[in-house]
């Protein structure tokens, strides 16, 4: 249960990062063709942090997840 949740948080998180980034773009406060504004250059980088964070805790998580599963897989041949 403590995993699942972990996990879901880990998602949420990473898609308000894949958010903060789309959303100059597609909420329209960042001009087309015109120089990024502040708020644009912040939520670029603080989303691509968040996204990428969590990309890389998830990707941990599967790693160790996998890693359990052989391991109580090899216990289970003996």
């Amino acid at each position: 249960m403590k995993a699942k949740v972990g996990v879901s948080a880990l998602v949420l998180l990473f898609l308000g990062g894949l958010w903060l980034v789309a959303a100059p773009f597609a909420v329209g406060y960042q001009p087309r063709g015109a120089a990024y504004v502040d708020a644009t250059v912040n939520d670029l980088w603080l989303g691509g942090s968040l996204a990428a964070v969590s990309f890389v805790a998830l990707v941990i998580y599967a790693a160790d997840a996998l890693r359990e599963l052989a391991r109580r897989g090899k216990h289970a041949e003996n």
